[in-house]
């Protein structure tokens, strides 16, 4: 994987081969953060990065000016490989390890982007309980956003607060926000 703008422009970052994860593709990474960029400006945002995996999506919030940045993941390894490739960096990402539900049940830090890419295999039940708690715990800043990747294969479209949706080969990207009263 590579980050694709900002300070670390094009620098690889060569995951270990253990890690239980399926990095957003480049092509896909690059229109997601084209589509951001045209509503946030970057260094103003605090990210929650849910299901982090490598740290993939972090990485180019960082090196795009994030400065607050928070990676949430069950996986140890995940976790360990984040902190260090963040260190590295000197990266501004903070990690926290837990299983990605019970966090959001307990948590109260609020952002203002949000962004889970949870196991592909997920039933719409596991799918749905994302922005169920999300929106249930008022985790979402106001003008805020989840974003949920997903296979092709899921359809996100009937879930509360479900805005649009972006399709990128066999990656899709459902966007969440929250309803106007």
């Amino acid at each position: 994987m590579r980050i694709i703008s900002g300070q670390y422009k094009s620098r690889k970052i060569v995951a270990p081969k253990n890690l239980p994860v399926r990095p957003t593709t480049d092509m896909a990474k690059e229109s997601l953060f084209n589509i951001l960029n045209n509503h946030y400006y970057f260094d103003e945002l605090s990210v929650l990065d849910l299901f982090a995996g490598t740290g993939n999506i972090s990485y180019e919030f960082a090196s795009r000016g994030t400065k607050s940045i928070i990676c949430v993941d069950q996986n140890f390894n995940c976790v360990k490989f984040i902190n260090q490739t963040a260190q590295t960096f000197k990266m501004p990402i903070e990690t926290i390890k837990s299983d990605v539900f019970k966090f959001l049940e307990h948590s109260n830090i609020k952002a203002n982007i949000i962004f889970a890419d949870p196991p592909y295999n997920f039933s719409l039940d596991e799918f749905g309980k994302i922005p169920e708690l999300v929106f249930k715990n008022t985790l979402l800043l106001d003008d805020g956003m989840l974003i949920i990747e997903h296979s092709k294969h899921t359809n996100l479209s009937e879930l509360p607060n479900f805005s649009h949706q972006k399709n990128y080969g066999g990656c899709v990207f459902s966007f969440f926000i929250k309803a106007k009263n």
